[in-house]
């Protein structure tokens, strides 16, 4: 396999890693450091390659696994024929993060967003309601969870992206929620571990 850029973005590392079926667990490639912007923070994350068999009994509708602690997302198709990786932000603390089995009831493009009344009283300042558009938190997809408040969305602020970083949700970049978006139906079975 031959690569066009001399240097590999972490999800580009990820890609190559799940594709070549790794299961070493392994650091992920920071940000570059040489765009316009100047310097980006490092963030760096262990990598671990999971099997759907470890945490489904099935991939009836398929399934998603969330790993908190390499903050990465796992899409496995029903056939089998699809298995994805996608980098994550994860909750800020361990009070935020809920774990376990849920599934996904509703798909929307273009989500709006309200906070969580824990939300607003942490956050008081913040405004009661954001629709669609760059502002919004949900990014530009959102997959609503049967727990209630908790999604799997997108993010308009890349910088979020595998680092603790939400409110108790999962964030991916705007183009892997899309990509997600379009794999997964109501129905696909969610664990958080």
């Amino acid at each position: 396999m031959t690569f066009s850029r001399s240097k590999l973005s972490r999800r580009g590392f990820l890609g190559t890693a799940t594709m070549f079926g790794t299961g070493l667990a392994m650091p992920a490639i920071a940000q570059t450091a040489d765009d316009d912007e100047g310097p980006v923070n490092r963030v760096t994350m262990l990598f671990r390659a999971h099997d759907w068999r470890d945490h489904f009994s099935s991939l009836n509708n398929g399934a998603i696994l969330v790993d908190t602690e390499s903050r990465t997302l796992h899409y496995w198709s029903e056939d089998e024929s699809v298995a994805r990786v996608f980098p994550t932000s994860v909750p800020l603390s361990e009070e935020m993060t809920r774990r376990g089995r849920t599934s996904v009831t509703q798909k929307v493009v273009g989500p709006s967003w309200a906070p969580t009344p824990s939300m607003l009283k942490r956050n008081p300042e913040w405004p009661p309601f954001i629709g669609p558009g760059p502002d919004n938190p949900l990014g530009t997809h959102a997959l609503y969870l049967s727990w209630k408040y908790y999604r799997i969305h997108g993010t308009h602020d890349t910088r979020k992206i595998g680092r603790q970083s939400s409110n108790g949700c999962i964030g991916l970049y705007n183009e892997d929620i899309a990509q997600l978006f379009d794999m997964v139906q109501v129905g696909t079975q969610v664990r958080l571990i």
